[in-house]
């Protein structure tokens, strides 16, 4: 009888186990600075279901995020979102973004964004809000790489932004 029971358990614990599967809610955002291009080049990684998700929500209720569909109008969501959601401070000043293109991968979406002219960076801010109109477990992660030093935030809803001064 032990023996039974012991076989039923393996047999029923996978089962047990994805069916009360918690999702995770998580973005990652790659920030570089580039010294001799005078770039900070930013890469977000997204799952293409979340985000689609929210563009669903916020802009158009028919739009899908696939590869074989490249529109005009979803690039136009994509930077209107990202360029709300993601802030960046270098030196005291707020900083432009643009919006470089998008690729798929999988089941993640690659944004690129770049800011021009930055000749030295003696302080640097990130507001990262990435997904947290949308679920509240959402967290975003960003790593970047600036004056050849590596820092690593994980920004939430409570504490969405990161510093780091270069002195």
């Amino acid at each position: 009888m032990k023996t039974f029971k012991f076989v039923l358990l393996i047999l029923l614990l996978p089962l047990l186990a994805y069916s009360t599967a918690h999702k995770f809610y998580v973005s990652v955002t790659q920030v570089e600075y580039i010294k001799e291009k005078q770039t900070v080049q930013i890469i977000s990684r997204i799952f293409i279901d979340d985000f689609e998700e929210l563009i669903r929500q916020r802009y158009d209720e028919g739009i899908t995020l696939d590869t074989s569909k490249e529109e005009i109008q979803i690039d136009f969501y994509i930077e209107r979102y990202l360029q709300e959601k993601i802030k960046i401070k270098i030196n005291d000043s707020i900083q432009t973004l643009v919006f470089i293109g998008k690729e798929y991968e999988d089941d993640i979406i690659y944004c690129y964004l770049e800011i021009k002219n930055i000749s030295v960076i003696k302080s640097f801010e990130i507001t990262n809000q990435i997904l947290f109109d949308l679920y509240d477990e959402q967290q975003n992660i960003v790593r970047t790489k600036i004056n050849s030093k590596n820092k690593s935030f994980i920004l939430i809803s409570q504490n969405d932004m990161g510093v780091l001064n270069f002195n």
